[in-house]
């Protein structure tokens, strides 16, 4: 179902959306009765309209109010389709229409239709693809666009040095892909085997026993609150759905997960998580410069020796004949950076015009505009995948291949293993399909931990987990490139040792007095960007008459401290023009007694959904939750 909400417009989109798979009776005749004409030619739409089982309600309060939601039951409960929960999702209906079971495998998503907030860079290695769907290429998806060169370039200000490309930057037999793209053919596949799937439903709040033992589901997020958080005219009160297994696949730093690896200590036996800020442009070229399939990557400038991060340029087209003359280009920087001046944003725009970049751009157009941050820390740093009634998969865990780049491969077997978990610990079971209980009983899915480290993911991610935390040290990234370019050749991991990571990103900035000034170019309107100009080619969009997502703990804590000892940092690395330092109006007394002069301003409607802010944020004192479903990006070709 393409995007059901959408489709049960005359009766209401979400109530209706969440009648037909309820049963709730008045709601679910309205829309039986609008969508007579089409049940019959979209199957997933014919069985929803043959739900009868009824629906219950659950009163729940909020701060402020009352409120009565509807209450769901599903076998699996799937928290974002991405890569990692449509291959989860694909693989139940895979297993249950093998063995002839039924069983219902739902998927929220928040983003207002599958795809919508997907971005990476991105070269797919199709290993897992293979293994999911083999006759991918019959079955029509985007990968139209192999690799045929790699080119790996050490850039100072002026010059690019070639470099060997390490082995696992060789991209022989990998494609070009859009995430964007790839993610609704994902979404479409997942449809035709009978997963239901509900764009613009955002995972709002976990629904944890009353014990705090186990993850009973989850529920979705209000829509039609004002800014102060009350119901307004058009209030609609988000659905509790229990699931026997939820699977939180909402990528990297999602609001759930972050939330439940708290909850359940998952990172006891770890390491932290650490985090790199990629910000991508897609651009349409001249054809006589196309070079479809040409990967080049690059380290240095624009970023100093002791700041890790590089870029990537990819040629490729969105379809198999006629398609556009497309590059992707863009900056990863890592979040661990340590000068307070430093802005993701205005390196990438600046790394743009070095020569050996800016021969791929000039007269093009930029089309798309993203950033989203990505998870470097590698083994060490994945928590427990698993605990009562829940489990990790993509990049809510963490499984990106620093060295290769690439996590979408690593993130769709990841959410085949929980599948088949899943699919083992339920088929013996009768489906909530079949039955009138109220209660879904919450499944531990160790086998999809032992399976992990059996798996190929482990075995790829062992071999390079010293690589990334080599590069902290008195060298920098002239360390790092000696210490990975042997550990890549050579040691392939087989040494006795794991390198730990030094600091928390929210814990390496240093004071402003210690950090010297960047000085940025201003951007030229033709090869460089205004923020906010890109802001726009991002499709970004928040309803603003509801409360603000990104919510201080304490209100005075940036203007108290964070400007006060780093300069007002969250107006420097937010990718989206979110955060502001604004002069008061006139100086105001804060609750220690001292006396400021300006305000922190959250531009709420900006946010591309990056998570940045709650990484980064030196105080830890801004929560990114979730805004209304269907709010943030709209990306295409990212």
């Amino acid at each position: 179902m393409a995007s059901l909400a959408r489709r049960l417009a005359p009766v209401g989109a979400r109530a209706a959306a969440i009648a037909l798979r309820t049963g709730a009776p008045a709601l679910a005749s309205a829309a039986r009765h609008s969508l007579a004409r089409t049940a019959a030619a979209t199957p997933t739409l014919a069985r929803a309209l043959h739900a009868s089982r009824a629906v219950r309600q659950a009163t729940a309060a909020t701060e402020d109010f009352e409120v009565e939601r509807f209450v769901d039951n599903t076998d699996v409960l799937i928290v974002g389709a991405g890569p990692a929960g449509l291959s989860a999702a694909i693989r139940l209906k895979q297993l249950a229409n093998e063995a002839g079971k039924e069983l219902r495998v739902m998927v929220i998503e928040k983003a207002a239709e599958v795809g919508a907030h997907m971005l990476s860079g991105n070269v797919l290695e199709p290993r897992a693809l293979n293994e999911l769907i083999p006759d991918w290429k019959a079955k029509g998806a985007p990968l139209n666009t192999p690799v045929t060169e790699d080119k790996m370039f050490l850039l100072t200000s002026k010059s690019a040095i070639p470099l060997p490309s390490p082995p696992d930057m060789h991209n022989e037999g990998n494609y070009v892909i859009s995430l964007n793209q790839f993610a609704k053919w994902l979404g479409e596949q997942a449809e035709e085997l009978g997963v239901e799937i509900y764009p613009g439903f955002a995972g709002a709040k976990p629904l944890v026993s009353a014990d705090g033992s186990k993850l009973l589901g989850v529920q979705t997020g209000d829509m039609g609150l004002n800014k102060q958080g009350l119901p307004g005219d058009n209030f609609e009160p988000g659905m509790e759905i229990r699931a026997a297994v939820t699977l939180l696949a909402e990528g990297c730093h999602g609001s759930l997960s972050k939330k439940l690896i708290n909850q359940f200590n998952l990172r006891a036996d770890g390491q932290f998580q650490t985090y790199g800020i990629g910000i991508k442009e897609v651009w349409e070229i001249p054809k006589e410069q196309h070079q479809p399939g040409l990967a080049v990557h690059s380290i240095g400038w624009p970023l100093d020796y002791k700041t890790y991060g590089g870029s990537f340029l990819y040629h490729w087209t969105d379809a198999p004949e006629n398609g556009r003359h497309l590059v992707s280009v863009g900056l990863v920087t890592g979040l661990d950076y340590w000068n307070v001046n430093l802005r993701p944003y205005m390196e990438f725009q600046r790394y743009k015009h070095h020569p050996a970049i800016r021969k791929h751009l000039e007269g093009g157009k930029c089309i798309s505009y993203g950033a989203r941050a990505l998870n470097e820390g590698g083994l060490q740093s994945i928590p427990k995948l698993t605990f009562p009634g829940g489990a990790l998969v993509g990049c809510a865990a963490g499984f990106l291949n620093v060295p290769k780049i690439k996590g979408t491969h690593t993130a769709m077997k990841s959410g085949m293993l929980a599948a088949e978990a899943a699919f083992d610990a339920l088929k013996d079971s009768p489906s909530v399909t079949e039955s009138e209980e109220l209660v879904v009983p919450a499944l531990h899915l160790t086998a999809y931990q032992k399976s992990f480290e059996s798996s190929w993911i482990y075995q790829e991610l062992n071999e390079i987990r010293n690589v990334r935390p080599s590069f902290h040290n008195p060298l920098g990234m002239w360390g790092g490139l000696l210490y990975s370019g042997l550990d890549t050749l050579f040691f392939r991991g087989r040494v006795p040792w794991t390198l730990q990571h030094k600091v928390r990103d929210h814990e390496s900035l240093l004071p402003k007095e210690q950090c010297p000034p960047i000085e940025y170019p201003k951007p030229d309107g033709v090869l460089s960007f205004d923020l906010l100009d890109n802001v726009a080619r991002s499709g970004t969009n928040h309803n603003h008459d509801q409360p603000a997502h990104l919510r201080p703990r304490d209100p005075e804590v940036q203007v108290r401290h964070n400007l006060k000892v780093f300069d007002g940092p969250e107006a420097k690395f937010c990718p989206a023009g979110v955060y502001e330092y604004v002069e008061a109006d006139q100086p105001y007394t804060l609750s220690d007694g001292t006396t400021a002069t300006h305000k922190f301003q959250i531009n709420f409607q900006n946010c591309v959904h990056c998570k940045t802010c709650d990484i980064k944020d030196p105080s830890q004192n801004i929560d990114w939750t979730t805004p209304e479903g269907a709010g943030g990006p709209t990306y295409v070709l990212t």
